[in-house]
């Protein structure tokens, strides 16, 4: 099953429909440029996707893969009770999904049929930012971008599904939430539009400490300018995030490894 540092994973596209591998192929893009872009933590965190063509059923990743070695076929479709609908053959490593990222993206994959991803990292900005009382600050126009984040209290590893309801009201209808003392979500429509907020969440937070390290006063920006900028960023004003972003970013990837396609 190893060979060269590299999983070798049979090919998983021949036992799915085409709608189904696009996903797959779009959803290991994403973990590799989370990686590329300095997000991820080992094998810990999540990216899920919808299932475009199967009602309740989303991809996510295996728990012991690294996310620079996520490949379409090696994703694990579930659905949002927590059943393994299929996996690839692991051998004697018999990777399985893990319960705390099954519970955070199953709330929001059943309540929310019109996003297709959801991406909660663990970054050391977001990290560091989450446990500010302050929280994030509108002080970039990046940042202004996010003047209506939401917050999640923490209540420990989540584990507990009873946590769905909460996770679910803090999160509404925004499209990126801090976890408090834990990290960041962002979701999205498509892909593409998930990983722009979550790439525009990390450089946000990252200005911030920047800012805040110099131990000087930060420049306020008033409230007027603060709710015109926010409301130039909403998807009914301008084109979707993601859509002129995305394909740029798979030849980026395809430039360096285009393995995530197997």
């Amino acid at each position: 099953m190893v060979e060269d540092g590299h999983l070798k994973i049979a090919s998983m596209q021949g036992n799915c429909s085409a709608e189904e591998w696009q996903s797959r192929v779009d959803l290991a893009a994403c973990y590799r440029l989370v990686d590329l872009y300095g997000m991820s933590d080992m094998m810990a965190n999540h990216i899920s996707m919808r299932v475009p063509d199967q009602e309740g059923a989303f991809l996510i990743n295996a728990y012991g893969m690294m996310y620079e070695e996520i490949t379409a076929s090696s994703l694990i479709k579930i659905d949002v009770e927590g059943n393994i609908l299929s996996k690839p053959d692991f051998g004697e490593l018999n990777y399985g999904i893990n319960k705390a990222g099954y519970v955070i993206h199953s709330a929001v994959h059943a309540a929310r049929p019109d996003l297709a991803c959801v991406i909660h990292t663990h970054s050391w900005a977001s990290m560091a930012v989450s446990a500010l009382a302050c929280g994030l600050l509108p002080i970039t126009q990046t940042a202004m971008r996010f003047l209506k984040i939401g917050y999640h209290d923490y209540q420990g590893v989540v584990l507990n599904l009873q946590e769905q309801e909460s996770l679910l009201k803090d999160i509404g209808e925004k499209e990126a939430l801090l976890l408090r003392n834990h990290g960041a979500m962002t979701v999205g429509r498509t892909v593409g539009e998930a990983f722009n907020w979550m790439h525009r969440l990390e450089l946000s937070c990252r200005t911030q400490l920047a800012a805040m390290a110099c131990n000087t006063p930060l420049v306020e920006v008033s409230p007027a300018v603060l709710e015109e900028t926010w409301n130039n960023y909403q998807p009914g004003t301008r084109r979707p995030y993601g859509l002129m972003e995305w394909p740029a970013l798979l030849r980026k990837l395809d430039r360096l490894d285009p393995s995530y396609k197997t």
